[in-house]
């Protein structure tokens, strides 16, 4: 039995290295002014970021059935019995609900794993599930054990503006112009499937310190059952330089010096709404 591992690029694995792993990647779709893009295939993260803050309408979209059945038969022309699909949460698009049924009309063939998670966690349970397949697990496992693990896992993630939550209507007007002049970050969460604020802090810098004492809290609450060796945390980031991304993936590697710890860019679609600079993390562990 051979089985594929799919999911999209709300993972931060991009296709290229998706095909260097072994995975299947779905890339999300952008819309800037009206036109779709395609992460990592025809626009760059330079490119979106640039369109973003020359304020160019852009919003996120779910990707369309039509792409997300031709991949499933691909990949089963390709001579795989089955595919395992990992999305994105379905507590934070509709997109997995629609997998879903869409999976109905393949027999079996296809699961839809929804494990309640995006971006450098959902990463982690994309590698999971490839570890998985490769020592022989079928697809309806590899679904249960990823559902199962799913909601053990924590993300924090602070912007560096309130521009783009206002453009998307998660801040009003009015607030985004009062944080604005505070200098005020929010500080969202995400702890399983719901996408809440967590605290509001004054200043990029205090972010990070407010973030990482929240991961500390995590790790001596929530995750004490992890083993040693097996604690994974991704720091991750819209930043547009990358000494930037460098400067926080080492600062999150000296606080936890326990864990594994890597950096990973934000999607694009997940910049639609964070936008530039933001800066985030990530627990899971490893299977």
């Amino acid at each position: 039995m051979r089985t594929a591992v799919m999911t999209d690029s709300n993972s931060g694995i991009t296709c290229q290295e998706g095909e260097e792993l072994g995975i299947y990647v779905l890339p999300m779709p952008v819309i800037v002014d009206n036109v779709t893009y395609f992460e990592n295939k025809d626009i760059t993260m330079e490119e979106f970021y640039a369109s973003m803050e020359a304020g160019k309408q852009i919003t996120s979209s779910q990707p369309s059935p039509g792409d997300v059945e031709d991949m499933w038969n691909t990949i089963l022309s390709n001579g795989y019995d089955e595919v395992v699909y990992i999305p994105m949460s379905s507590g934070l698009s509709s997109s997995c609900h629609v997998a879903i049924s869409l999976a109905e009309e393949f027999n079996g063939k296809v699961c839809v794993a929804d494990n309640h998670r995006i971006s450098v966690t959902l990463r982690q349970s994309v590698l999971d599930a490839k570890k998985m397949a490769d020592s022989g697990m079928d697809a309806k496992s590899i679904k249960a054990k990823l559902e199962e693990l799913g909601g053990y896992s924590s993300i924090y993630i602070a912007v560096d503006t309130l521009e783009y939550l206002k453009r998307g209507g998660r801040v009003t007007p009015a607030g985004a112009a009062i944080g604005s002049a505070l200098n005020i970050k929010p500080i969202l969460t995400i702890q399983g499937e719901k996408l809440d604020a967590y605290a509001k802090v004054r200043g990029i810098k205090k972010c990070e310190k407010k973030i990482l004492e929240a991961v500390k809290k995590d790790l001596e609450t929530r995750f004490t059952a992890i083993p040693a060796g097996k604690l994974v945390i991704g720091a991750a980031g819209t930043f547009l330089n990358k000494e930037d991304a460098d400067n926080w993936e080492n600062e999150v590697r000296e606080t936890f010096p326990q864990a594994k710890v890597y950096y990973n860019q934000l999607s694009l679609s997940i910049g639609c709404h964070v936008g530039p600079n933001a800066i985030g993390i990530g627990i899971s562990e490893e299977w």
